[in-house]
């Protein structure tokens, strides 16, 4: 019998490990994991009936006898899973919704990354016409998204880039899930977008804002094919850190990890009151769009009957509920205090006094003020959360300084406090006690480090 060579080395470098004597929640004993290579473990938390036939947003797998593309045995290798559209998955242009699996033999622990990259509401969003900030993947998702050696999905972030030269993360160990992204709607929407173009062409458009469904099947398909999780980590940035932060309760329990986080990074769902003064809630014409947009209203009614806590008067109040509902778990926010991308989805075209400003300064300047008022808010809010920790550094010189978490964990410092960003993720991760709440004060040094070829790289690919 011919053994496959990738096995051997695979195998070698399993039995000359040390014995997983001391090993984490969810690790496999060294021959486990042997064993493992030759016997790769299946599911053992399936889909019940009930979680198949709920009323609201059910786990729907693929049909028995499709073809999804996965091979149990497979280690260390980015796979493609599809899905079949009766599961309610599918891309805004109505094409197969796929995502992807790299999975190891060592351990049960797995991450959830949910992928970033813009929102849309209307149609030069929807379409591609605001160019960087228009919603991603238009045109569905290609088989080779992930595995293919693009760093936009590869080696996004060190939460899942196994290899990374410089930045460590326990999370390369595990089962890495990658969650694309291709329904402009945060991984939150629900509903058929129909989107004229308002600048002369007359063109209507209709956009699939999907996203819950998306996340739904994905979770039928795991608990169906990988072993419950010993530990389970969702996370992403941007659209994708407010995707594993609105996701996070139905996640957490169909998939029914032993220990669960939730690291959101530079998604916020800001507390803002609907009813009250715009001044003192500064989000609050975003979140009126975009509940009327993507269908909100439905999703979190499903999420209201299960949540103490959350309001949906107040969107924000899903920070509280997490954190009350689920004391034992550990919950982290991470975004700098000058991010001009996110924030300028929240206000730019929500403000007169914004987008109408000719002077691309001064626009930033008005933008960045009522991100101040909305961060602090929120910075207030986590601090009273013991389990849940905000981290808010000032600036860095990446994607707008955008998403702390993609590319690497450098640059990420809180000066005063002698804080990195890793030790915020440790905080979530390994930490005990309180995790760390940090907001810095200082509005200097971040902008006079030096330069920084790798970043200035990453910038020119990603235009700015």
């Amino acid at each position: 019998m011919l053994i496959n060579p990738k096995i051997l080395v695979i195998a070698s470098m399993v039995v000359l490990a040390p014995l997983r004597v001391s090993a984490e929640t969810g690790d496999y004993s060294s021959w486990q994991a042997f064993f493992n290579l030759f016997f790769p473990p299946g599911a053992d938390n399936p889909v019940t009936n009930a979680e198949a036939t709920a009323a609201d947003y059910p786990l729907l797998d693929n049909p028995a006898g499709f073809n999804d593309g996965f091979s149990r045995g497979d280690y260390y290798k980015w796979q493609t899973v599809q899905l079949h559209p009766t599961t309610g998955a599918m891309c805004s242009n109505g094409s197969p919704y796929k995502f992807f699996i790299n999975r190891v033999p060592t351990t049960r622990n797995t991450v959830f990354y949910f992928e970033g990259g813009g929102a849309c509401w209307d149609y030069p969003g929807c379409t591609g016409a605001d160019g960087v900030r228009s919603a991603r993947n238009r045109d569905g998702i290609p088989d080779d998204y992930v595995g293919a050696g693009s760093p936009e999905t590869d080696l996004v972030s060190p939460f899942i880039f196994r290899l990374h030269p410089y930045t460590r993360a326990k999370t390369q160990d595990w089962n890495l899930v990658y969650v694309p992204y291709c329904t402009g709607d945060v991984y939150s929407g629900d509903e058929l977008g129909v989107y004229t173009d308002e600048g002369g062409s007359g063109e209507t458009i209709m956009f699939r804002h999907n996203g819950v469904k998306n996340v739904r099947a994905a979770v039928a398909w795991m608990k169906n094919n990988m072993p419950r999780p010993g530990q389970l980590l969702m996370t992403g940035c941007s659209a994708g850190g407010a995707g594993s932060f609105t996701n996070y309760h139905p996640t957490r329990r169909d998939m029914d990890a032993t220990k669960n986080f939730l690291i959101n990074d530079s998604g916020p769902i800001f507390p803002t009151d609907r009813n009250g003064p715009v001044s003192a809630n500064p989000s609050q014409r975003l979140h009126e769009q975009i509940i009327s947009a993507w269908g909100l209203s439905e999703v979190f009614d499903y999420l209201q009957n299960e949540l103490v806590m959350f309001n949906q008067h107040n969107l924000g109040t899903l920070n509280t509920a997490l954190a009350l509902n689920y004391l034992n778990d550990r919950l982290g926010h991470v975004g700098y205090q000058r991010d001009e991308n996110y924030s300028s989805y929240s206000y730019e075209r929500f403000f007169d006094e914004i987008s109408n400003e000719p002077d691309p300064e001064k626009r930033r300047d008005l933008i960045l003020e009522k991100w101040a008022v909305d961060t602090q808010k929120f910075a207030d809010l986590l601090n009273t959360l013991p389990n849940y920790g905000g981290y808010f550094p000032y600036f860095r010189d990446l994607n707008e300084s955008h998403c702390a978490t993609i590319v690497d964990f450098e640059n990420g410092d809180i000066q005063e406090r002698n804080l990195e960003l890793a030790d915020f993720v440790d905080s979530v991760l390994d930490g005990g006690g309180p995790v760390i709440d940090a907001k810095e004060a200082d509005t200097v040094s971040d902008e006079a480090k030096p330069f920084n070829a790798v970043y200035a790289l990453v910038n020119l690919l990603l235009g700015f």
